[in-house]
């Protein structure tokens, strides 16, 4: 039997890149003369790459929509010099592995921008299985990208638990059937990752980390 799993998300989560990506999307909808808030974008960020151009673009010509999406991949490699990890993210997924349990990276970003984290995050010795955007058709909040993070691992829902920063994370776990823990590194309020079902919520990784003993995943490694 595979060992339980923790699956994690990246953006916002193990990564300090969620503001990176609103400016990137910003830079890319002022290309195309599209006005919108940076808040509106942050409020996507987590969300499926091209439901986000969607609803931000107020369904904008395909032809539009595409040069959206790769403007955003053009000005995020730009700075993404400027990424590092969160605190605590790396202590954290050494501390999942040692008691035992496989450490997922479940992110739904395009590979090249995944390659990219795992350097910032630079702890391949520790993961699992990852996901990325090409194995899905939509990602996050649809349970696609957390069911094929299972599947990788080989195992159940019942022998996982998710973490994630944003909604979309928690939305997508709780339709996959995998309990989600919420961290507030993404900018997302208690009251909305609550609403969404992620229980307990901490500051970030560190935090996590701290009090890592009262959650599901010290239950899962207990169980083994």
């Amino acid at each position: 039997m595979n060992a339980p799993a923790v699956l994690f998300d990246v953006d916002g989560t193990l990564v300090d890149s969620n503001y990176l990506h609103v400016y990137a999307w910003q830079r890319a909808f002022d290309s195309e003369d599209v006005a919108v808030a940076a808040w509106k974008i942050h409020r996507c960020i987590g969300m499926d790459g091209s439901k986000l151009v969607h609803a931000l673009s107020d369904d904008a010509p395909a032809d539009i929509q595409e040069r959206l999406s790769d403007a955003h991949s053009r000005y995020y490699r730009q700075v993404s010099g400027l990424l590092t990890p969160l605190p605590g993210a790396r202590e954290l997924l050494h501390r999942v592995a040692d008691l035992g349990l496989q450490v997922v990276l479940a992110s739904s970003a395009p590979e090249d921008e995944l390659e990219t984290l795992r350097k910032v995050l630079d702890c391949d010795d520790v993961i699992s299985a990852s996901t990325s955007s090409r194995d899905v058709d939509t990602a996050k909040p649809e349970p696609g990208i957390v069911q094929v993070a299972l599947d990788r691992a080989g195992v159940t829902s019942e022998q996982a638990v998710f973490v994630g920063d944003a909604v979309w994370d928690a939305h997508a776990a709780k339709a996959a059937g995998v309990p989600c823990i919420g961290v507030r590194s993404g900018g997302i309020s208690d009251a909305e990752l609550r609403a969404a079902d992620a229980s307990p919520i901490f500051d970030d990784p560190q935090n996590l980390l701290d009090h890592l003993d009262s959650t599901r995943v010290a239950a899962l490694a207990h169980s083994r």
